[in-house]
């Protein structure tokens, strides 16, 4: 027999908060994170912008110094996202859980960026390696958040790290959910994390033609805009606490929503650019939908998009909604909170998700900021500018990667 799946737990890094209450506050009153990056020399950069995390201390979540100099800011974001999300839901390893029974699906788009620039700077000196770190691999590698986070919290059950570009950590929080759904876990630690706003991420999307090049950093990331120009990149983390219902009502958790639907599909077509017709796309939210028991005569529905601000993805992006729902799409509630928080890669998908619970559980749906000219073919309601009141009890969060990786997650308020 399937079980339930509770949301127990919430964590996020990110340049709009470093923790869920300021981070929810800021999205529900359009506060945009994105700024000139001063953290290191832009001048020569095609793009001067992001959405980096600033005073942060990694001190404040529960790291002490020895581990913050040897790993890499991915690693200390998805520990500091972690801390907060395991705090928030109750969970103790070996107290309240078996360790055997707790997992951790925590994965990153690209994994140690910096860790990488900076050693291969090394090791293109003398070309001889002598001064490459000896903790280089263990550092950059794309599964140690995950292993540092089982490591930390005492979880013995599956640690696996999902790979799949923007659509990383909703694909990891899709299959947490189908392992505690099955019986393979009691709970899960899933999410994602990325730090790629450094100099050699910033030329390598940009040389790709990905990014916004505006120079106001208030004004740049532009979904489902005519005006929009590409996405911001962004850094920071996202996890989110999932349990088996029956356990997490038996000892008096405080669920944010039910998880009841995950789907999953590949574009099959091209390295970057989405299919065109969002067949594939309008596939992957349709399993996600049947999964939920969606019921048009019945749910009131808020999509947290992809809605990268690329001319490309919104509007097949729309095109997929459409598909996807038919004449019900024009009913939706949609937004992209990217507008406020940018593109944070493996990351992303976690952080909406987190942004989805919360709107279903206090029925406010985030506004896209920014939307003043909207594109003809981007015909939906994407909450324009400012937050509105719903009386929501069906969210859906989906990401699309490079690569056509396709992911949709479902949520139902908890009444």
């Amino acid at each position: 027999m399937d079980k339930r799946v509770a949301v127990t737990g919430l964590g996020v890094i990110s340049c709009v908060g470093k923790d869920i209450n300021t981070f929810w506050n800021n999205l529900k009153n359009g506060v945009c994170g994105i700024e000139l990056i001063t953290e290191f020399d832009t001048e020569n950069l095609p793009v001067k912008i992001g959405g980096k995390i600033r005073d942060f201390k990694p001190e404040d979540f529960g790291m002490d110094k020895p581990f913050i100099r040897k790993q890499d800011p991915f690693t200390i974001f998805a520990m500091a996202a972690t801390y907060q999300a395991m705090n928030d839901s109750g969970l103790v390893s070996g107290e309240n859980i078996d360790p055997k029974r707790l997992g951790v699906y925590v994965g990153s788009g690209i994994g140690g960026f910096q860790t990488i620039q900076r050693e291969l700077g090394k090791f293109n000196e003398d070309q001889s390696g002598q001064w490459v770190s000896p903790n280089f691999v263990p550092t950059m590698i794309g599964d140690m958040a995950g292993g540092q986070i089982a490591i930390k919290y005492g979880a013995q059950g599956s640690c696996i790290d999902i790979v799949t570009a923007c659509a990383t950590s909703t694909h990891a929080i899709g299959e947490a959910y189908r392992a505690i759904k099955h019986g393979y876990a009691d709970a899960i630690i899933a999410g994602g994390t990325d730090h790629c706003t450094i100099p050699i991420g910033i030329a390598g999307f940009a040389n790709a033609r990905a990014l916004s090049r505006s120079e106001d950093p208030k004004y740049a990331s532009l979904p489902f805009n005519a005006n929009r120009g590409g996405f911001v990149m962004a850094d920071g983390a996202g996890v989110i606490i999932l349990e088996e219902w029956e356990r997490a009502v038996a000892r008096g958790a405080h669920i944010y929503a039910e998880a009841v639907g995950y789907g999953s599909t590949c574009d099959a077509y091209h390295a970057t650019a989405p299919r065109p017709d969002g067949s594939t796309q309008a596939e992957c939210i349709k399993i996600a939908l049947d999964e939920a028991g969606f019921n048009q005569n019945k749910d009131c529905v808020y999509i947290n998009a992809h809605g990268t601000g690329t001319a490309l993805n919104d509007s097949t992006e729309t095109r997929a909604y459409k598909i996807a729902f038919g004449e019900f799409a024009q009913k939706c509630h949609i937004s992209s909170t990217k507008s406020m928080h940018g593109h944070m890669f493996g990351a992303t998908g976690a952080v909406e998700a987190a942004a989805t619970v919360l709107a279903l559980q206090d029925g406010i749906v985030p506004p896209t900021i920014n939307l003043d000219t909207p594109d003809p073919e981007c015909d939906l309601d994407y909450t324009p500018n400012a937050a509105v009141k719903a009386e929501l009890t069906l969210g859906l969060s989906d990401s699309f990667g490079f690569g056509g990786h396709n992911a949709c997650i479902a949520f139902r308020k908890v009444f």
